[in-house]
């Protein structure tokens, strides 16, 4: 501004600049009123959404946000036929068939199947589909699908080459032939539950054995046909096997386990519980790499079984009245010992 200028142009910039002041506080004031507003569903659906936002929600939440709106509706849809992993047990303890149907309908990049929830009312009617259009799956859990049949695990052995895990966990319907199915199209199977499958023979888990090098997992528990000769060929094939479950197999013996021990050198856990046949002859080989056995040694085992006694004699004798410290208790142990050890005590032993 001129040192000189005239009191008239003096005002006429004063008023200028108030002007402009105000209309500068206005457009700031202004501002945030003409800021547009943004929405959650006005986010990109796939690349966000899906990927970043959904994915961390349980199954049951995304179902209960279908109900919102439309919009929400149509998201979930998307989201739905995008995933990559389905356990309708997180949807609660029951989903409705329609309901597991109509969520599966669009989705043909799955990985991972689990159907257990599902198990009281599935059948080959409502899995087929599935599984025919995700050739993708890795991982298939039909633990407990009583209702399926022998063409639904026919099914997922044509329909996935790559699968890697399979549970087929009391499924009494898996037979020979379905099982030699698996064997010819997946050779990639890292894990196999065949607990309670009771119509499988040696011949159909020897002839997988040979096809699944790389087995790390196997169950083949609570099934009275499978002998030595199954246990032997895996061992022999399945060099990588870190977990074997021969839990109720009745008619498997040391030999079978002491070939286990040769062969399978990354072993990391073995239960044989029940397996009236196995004794800690072959197990000690085993206890000594510090492979996990659900059987406890001889001696730990009497042990435990001595406490429970003397517990037991312990407080039978406190409720008659006859317990006496100093000398129940070594008559106890005693007498358990030597029934331990098949001697029988004279007149004066456990005095």
């Amino acid at each position: 501004m001129s040192v000189n200028a005239s009191p008239r142009s003096l005002a006429l910039n004063m008023t200028d600049n108030n002007h402009r002041s105000a209309g500068i506080c206005t457009a700031v004031e202004a501002k945030p009123e003409e800021r547009p507003k943004y929405q959650l569903l006005d986010l990109p659906w796939e690349d966000v959404l899906v990927t970043h936002v959904l994915c961390y929600l349980p199954l049951r939440h995304l179902v209960s946000l279908q109900r919102v709106s439309k919009g929400f509706r149509s998201l979930i849809q998307v989201y739905l036929a995008n995933c990559r992993s389905f356990d309708p047990a997180q949807t609660g303890p029951q989903i409705p068939k329609e309901a597991f149907c109509s969520m599966l309908c669009d989705n043909k990049v799955l990985q991972s199947l689990s159907v257990h929830g599902c198990c009281d009312w599935i059948t080959d009617k409502e899995l087929l589909p599935v599984i025919g259009q995700n050739q993708q799956l890795q991982r298939v859990d039909l633990h407990g699908c009583v209702h399926l049949t022998r063409h639904a695990l026919v099914a997922v052995a044509l329909g996935c080459p790559r699968l890697q895990h399979l549970g087929l966990a009391h499924c009494e319907w898996v037979d020979n032939l379905a099982l030699r199915s698996v064997a010819d199209h997946c050779t990639e199977l890292r894990t196999l539950d065949l607990t309670a499958c009771r119509q499988l023979r040696d011949e159909a888990v020897c002839y997988g054995a040979v096809r699944w090098p790389m087995l790390r997992s196997l169950s083949v528990a609570v099934n009275a046909n499978i002998t030595d000769t199954t246990v032997e060929e895996v061992a022999k094939h399945c060099r990588e096997l870190e977990h074997l479950d021969l839990t109720g197999c009745l008619r498997v013996h040391n030999e079978a386990i002491r070939t286990v021990a040769e062969y399978c050198p990354k072993l990391q856990s073995l239960k044989v519980n029940h397996c009236h046949n196995v004794s800690e002859s072959s197990l000690g080989v085993l206890r000594r790499r510090n492979v996990q056995i659900d059987v406890e040694p001889p001696l730990q085992r009497a042990l435990v079984l001595l406490q429970n006694v003397l517990i037991s004699q312990v407080c039978f004798s406190e409720r008659c009245g006859t317990y006496d410290p100093k000398t129940s208790l070594a008559e106890i142990r005693t007498s358990f010992i030597l029934d331990l050890f098949g001697v029988t005590p004279c007149a004066d032993t456990v005095q």
